[in-house]
């Protein structure tokens, strides 16, 4: 007696569900190609941008007869020798930039630690009148700063400060702007738990701001010092009035330069490519690390 085979079991396909979602994004891992006219909006905003550093060179290598030539050369020429002795001659430019140095970098590491310290306040502790203190210091940015000027020339005078540089630097130690951007910065980059933590581990608001908040707040505090830097190194308003020609920043120097009946356009682009180049090199050499901290603060663990 023969078994009867059975008949053969169908594996049974499961319901069809909700498509599952892909964890991989479309077109990831593609090269986004801009096309030839991005690259060619691209070109033209860089020669715009690039072309009065590049006029600045010429005129710098140019006599002030050649300049007034209609249509002017576009090519550098070479009286830049020339350009710079007479520059030293007329005014005390490497004094100026030495003075320049001194400020620029005294304010922005004034500004940026100030700065900080009371971005983190605002951003992420609480006490009484956080508000109001907040809404005084960003209203303080809407006062012209010439209706300052009186009282704090008169308050400088007083102290005996005219034509010194304390009168340039300790003015601009504290800025409302680098104060706002610091806490806007904060708030979006320090999360919450990190202090918690920290004080769980009993660490004081000190210990807390210096292994805590500065390496987060590193890349907006590079952002802040570039731009308070470069700020600080082009005034001329208050550095005219505070300070002389016996003791000036490049701003001021720069004003003494092609005097007479008829200004030397050549002498005063020579002064203005020497008071630029010290602020070109200074980017040039940390460029790098301003991006790269602010592409590492732009990315979430």
């Amino acid at each position: 007696m023969t078994a009867l085979s059975a008949p053969p079991r169908h594996r049974q396909q499961p319901a069809a569900g909700p498509a599952r979602r892909s964890l991989v994004r479309p077109g990831a891992g593609r090269h986004n190609n801009g096309g030839l006219l991005a690259y060619a909006i691209l070109i033209v905003a860089v020669l715009v941008s690039a072309f009065p550093f590049y006029w600045t060179i010429v005129a710098a290598t140019r006599s002030n007869s050649e300049l007034s030539h209609v249509p002017p050369s576009l090519l550098p020429g070479g009286r830049l020798s020339a350009n710079v002795h007479a520059v030293l001659d007329q005014a005390d430019i490497g004094k100026a930039l030495v003075n320049s140095l001194i400020v620029s970098t005294s304010v922005t590491v004034g500004v940026v630690l100030c700065s900080t310290l009371a971005g983190f306040a605002f951003a992420k502790l609480r006490f009484k009148g956080r508000g109001a203190l907040l809404a005084l210091t960003v209203g303080t940015m809407m006062i012209p700063p010439q209706l300052g000027v009186i009282p704090l020339f008169m308050t400088v005078a007083k102290l005996h400060w005219v034509n010194q540089l304390q009168a340039v630097i300790l003015p601009g130690l504290v800025s409302a702007f680098g104060v706002f951007f610091m806490r806007q910065y904060l708030v979006q980059a320090l999360p919450d738990e990190l202090i918690e933590a920290g004080r769980v581990d009993g660490a004081s608001h000190a210990r807390i701001f210096w292994s805590i908040v500065v390496p987060v707040a590193r890349p907006g505090m590079a952002v802040l010092g570039m731009l308070t830097f470069m700020a600080s190194w082009n005034d001329f308003f208050w550095p005219i009035i505070a300070l002389t020609s016996q003791e000036p920043t490049v701003q001021v120097a720069l004003r003494q330069l092609g005097g007479g009946y008829v200004h030397d356009q050549s002498v005063i682009m020579t002064g203005t490519l020497l008071g630029t180049l010290p602020v070109l090199l200074v980017f040039g050499l940390l460029g790098r690390q301003i991006v790269g901290g602010i592409m590492q603060g732009a990315v979430k663990g």
